[in-house]
Parts: structure tokens; C-alpha cells; sequence
């Protein structure tokens, strides 16, 4: 049984966001799969607290990943 995690920073993205990284990692998998999979293939999302997630030496926050996203410059 595949089992998907995906880490993101908490509050960044909303709960129908979410659910759509739900469905369409599910729909990558079952396409590599097969469609009989699809009942036991697992997605698990967990947040990580805004601050306690760190890239090149550096912490990201929610609000760095949204200025990001929205492509601001961060500090």
C-alpha cells in the first residue's frame, strides 16, 4: 500500500487547497500504478509549525512562504 506524505508550513495552504494536493497526487500515483490501487494508496498531509522548517540554514515562516509564492522578496 503507497503511502504519500507531503510536509508543508502550517497556514499556508487552505483546506480546499489541500484536498486538491490530495486528489491529484493520488490521480500521479494511480496513472503509474493502476486504477486497482486507488482504494489502498494513502496521502497523508502534516504541518509543520510556522518557524520550525529550515532551508540552506535559514527558518521559513508561513508568512515567508506566502511572500514567496506571491513573489515578494524575503529578508
Amino acid at each position: 500500500m503507497p503511502i504519500i506524505n507531503v510536509k508543508i508550513i502550517e497556514g499556508v495552504f487552505s483546506p480546499s487547497q489541500k484536498q486538491e494536493i490530495v486528489k491529484k497526487l493520488t490521480d500521479a500515483m494511480v496513472s503509474i500504478e493502476g486504477e486497482n490501487m486507488r482504494p489502498v494508496t494513502w496521502c497523508v498531509i502534516e504541518e509543520v509549525k510556522s518557524g520550525d522548517w529550515g532551508i540552506a540554514g535559514n527558518t521559513l515562516t508561513t508568512n515567508d512562504v506566502k511572500a514567496l509564492a506571491s513573489g515578494e522578496a524575503t529578508g
